[in-house]
This record gives structure tokens, C-alpha cells and sequence, in this order.
């Protein structure tokens, strides 16, 4: 199981923004659609009190949601996620 849990859709922008982020980075993640599943969409309502995505939840329980990329940096390097 991946240290992040990711809640997106395709069509957010800010999701293939922030999913393109880790991706460059090396950072592994598990990806939950939300557009295909009520049950990933409900899960992401559930962590964030919010209908805004993506959803970026670390293994702690602390979550990002539609973060800037310069967030999301400082976020991982913080958690050693990456260097």
C-alpha cells in the first residue's frame, strides 16, 4: 500500500496537475477516481469535509486538498517523501 492515497478525476485540471507533480518526482501513490466510484468519491468527501478535488491524503491523515504545486513540493520534501 502507498504512503499517499490520491482522490481524482480525469477531467480536474488540478488533478493531472498535482497527479503530474508526483509523477515527475518518482512518488508513489494510490489512485482513487472518483468520477468512476461513489464509494472513492464519498471516501474523499469523508477525509476532507469538501467536494474539491483532488484529495491528497498522507499515511498520518493529514490531506492536502487542490493544492499548488509549490504546497505539494514543500508537503513531500517535508515527509521525506522525496529529497
Amino acid at each position: 500500500m502507498a504512503e499517499i492515497e490520491f482522490y481524482s478525476a480525469d477531467w480536474c485540471s488540478d488533478c493531472r496537475r498535482s497527479k503530474s507533480l508526483m509523477d515527475t518526482l518518482g512518488v508513489e501513490y494510490e489512485l482513487f477516481d472518483v468520477e468512476q466510484s461513489k464509494e472513492n468519491a464519498d471516501k474523499s468527501q469523508a477525509i476532507s469535509g469538501r467536494h474539491n478535488i483532488p484529495v491528497i491524503k498522507f499515511a498520518d491523515g493529514n490531506f492536502l486538498v487542490e493544492p499548488s504545486d509549490a504546497i505539494l513540493h514543500a508537503e513531500l520534501k517535508i515527509r521525506g517523501i522525496i529529497a
